[in-house]
């Protein structure tokens, strides 16, 4: 879904020089940077331990690292709607634009309204910067690569999620996304809410995944407060824990239950299903 009816113009590049990306090392980063790459693009890689330092939590690195850039994405951790992230965006959008960066687009989650406060402080900040705004339904790759990946790996899946379905999207099919609203024109302005094709349960998943793989694997649904206690059995900080397993539970509270056509209208083809992506992640293809 986008705030207008108006085409993206797939065929009009727009004039690129060089892109930053933040959090380059990350789940989207590296997908975005590579997809850049390829593209012939100019690609500022910026992360803690690159080329090019960037840190979100050490505000000197990012006006160096805007510096001379034409576009950025902006993909913020650890998450838009964690606490000081609308601070954050004010800083960063104000010294995008003195840096003279042209283009900004932001990642995003569907359907957190903390994460649109973040958006808006950096609209407001990034004074003649264009800025296209993606958001984001839940990973497919949270479960490969991420925060859920070491407990499928041992044949348990935890979440505080009940019953409620999620359009996972493939982190491939976002880079994509990503790439065509940094290299086309059409997109300043915009907002874009991207999902899989279809709803999943997390039972679902886990079914999904025991086929791909050929072992079980048993979602377990947990409360929120569970949760939590799981989590900070895991070393994570009280504090970040709770508003983790919160945050979580928000999303996931049956909101964001439904697709979108967002993948099918930027890119012209669908996104991939979650079955389609675990048969690859953990089947034959993926091995």
């Amino acid at each position: 879904m986008t705030t207008n009816t108006q085409n993206t113009q797939n065929d009009q590049a727009r004039s690129t020089g060089t892109i930053l990306v933040t959090s380059a090392s990350g789940k989207t980063g590296r997908r975005v940077a590579e997809r850049l790459a390829a593209r012939g693009v100019t690609v500022r890689a910026g992360s803690r331990t690159g080329t090019t330092p960037f840190d979100w939590e050490a505000p000197e690195t990012w006006a160096p690292a805007l510096q001379g850039a034409d576009a950025a994405y902006v993909a913020y951790y650890p998450d838009l709607a964690a606490p000081g992230a609308a601070e954050a965006m004010s800083t960063f959008g104000r010294l995008a634009a003195e840096s003279g960066v042209r283009h900004l687009t932001l990642l995003s989650g569907r359907g957190e309204p903390e994460a649109v406060v973040a958006e808006e402080a950096l609209r407001a900040a990034a004074d003649g910067v264009g800025l296209t705004v993606v958001r984001a339904s839940f990973f497919a790759q949270n479960f490969s690569e991420g925060l859920l990946a070491e407990g499928v790996a041992a044949g348990t899946l935890v979440f505080p999620a009940g019953e409620t379905v999620e359009p996972f999207i493939d982190a491939d099919d976002l880079a994509d996304v990503v790439v065509e609203t940094l290299t086309a024109e059409g997109h300043a302005g915009r907002v874009h809410e991207v999902t899989g094709p279809a709803p999943v349960s997390f039972a679902e998943v886990a079914a999904e995944i025991s086929r791909a793989s050929g072992r079980p694997v048993v979602y377990e649904a947990m409360p929120e407060a569970e949760y939590a206690g799981l989590l900070t059995g895991f070393g994570l900080p009280a504090p970040e824990a709770e508003w983790l397993a919160a945050l979580f539970a928000t999303l996931l509270d049956g909101h964001n239950g439904w697709a979108t056509d967002g993948v099918k209208r930027l890119l012209g083809r669908e996104p991939r299903s979650f079955a389609a992506f675990a048969a690859a992640t953990w089947g034959d293809a993926g091995a």
